[in-house]
């Protein structure tokens, strides 16, 4: 079949199926309802999170993890809150929940275990490099960089015949995963993956990293954050770090390169703090994929 004769879908149908059939937990949406009102006090977002055991033992082993390094152990998601601040807990949350959200995707279009492993690891360089250079709330690109390839478990779900048909091509011509997504849909699984984000009213923040990933030039408002999850995502192809659904290293992007002013030297440094962080974030995380 070629790739011209699939049926004619649109980036809006798809986001509209996925959003009926696959939903954040109830929780996030509570959460962030309660961290946006001015009388939510600690206790209350506390309580929301405890509710749910599974998640408040990931967080707290997230907080308690060397990516956060804390000096006295966090024992209560009350302490994690005033230590780590409530946005960057919602973040945090969001990012302990999300891998359980899709199930049944099928192993031959993606194997999920590598694809969180190459998502956790562009969160976790991502948010290596925005701590570097000093910028506030990281866990909003760690999290941007963990969903930065969500569109690519949407197609999946939705279209496996299509997903099917890219890989195959993919495989066939050696061409990049992103330019057959356009040739064949019109549109990639960045703006899919950022459309969904913005259908379970994720903040635009993390959402327009997520959207303009492989092209950052066309981010409106976060240019920066885009660009670090731009970079991140390339390291970790580079790196071997897991495995999505593209197979080559994308291109950079030279204007996002220079907007983030980092050194080759610098770079590596970075990475090699991240690789220590690696293998236990992701024990973590994907402890509760099967929730």
């Amino acid at each position: 079949m070629a790739l011209s004769d699939y049926p004619v879908t649109t980036l809006e149908r798809l986001v509209d199926e996925t959003s009926t059939v696959y939903s954040l937990p109830l929780f996030y949406e509570r959460l962030n309802e309660a961290i946006n009102h001015p009388r939510s006090s600690i206790d209350d977002i506390s309580k929301i999170i405890t509710e749910d055991q599974g998640l408040t033992a990931r967080l707290l082993r997230l907080a308690n993890s060397p990516l956060f390094g804390c000096y006295a152990k966090v024992d209560s998601i009350t302490k994690a809150v005033t230590i780590l601040g409530t946005q960057q807990l919602r973040d945090l949350a969001l990012a302990a929940s999300v891998m359980g959200v899709f199930k049944g995707i099928p192993e031959e279009l993606l194997n999920m275990t590598s694809f969180w492993r190459h998502s956790i690891a562009c969160g976790i360089i991502a948010r290596s490099l925005a701590i570097y250079r000093r910028e506030s709330n990281v866990e909003r690109l760690f999290v941007a960089g963990m969903l930065h390839d969500v569109g690519q478990v949407v197609l999946a779900a939705a279209r496996p015949e299509a997903s099917r048909e890219l890989l195959e091509v993919q495989r066939d011509t050696g061409r990049f995963y992103l330019d057959l997504e356009l040739e064949l849909l019109g549109f990639d699984h960045a703006g899919l993956g950022g459309a969904l984000l913005k259908k379970w009213k994720i903040p635009a923040t993390i959402g327009e990293p997520v959207a303009c990933h492989h092209n950052p030039g066309s981010a409106e408002q976060f240019r920066l954050e885009t660009a670090l999850i731009h970079l991140a995502d390339i390291i970790c192809h580079a790196m071997e770090l897991g495995q999505a659904a593209e197979w080559g290293v994308p291109p950079l992007d030279e204007p996002a390169w220079e907007r983030l002013g980092l050194s080759a030297h610098m770079l590596g440094i970075v990475i090699k703090q991240s690789e220590s962080q690696m293998e236990e974030t992701f024990a973590i995380l994907s402890g509760g994929a099967d929730d």
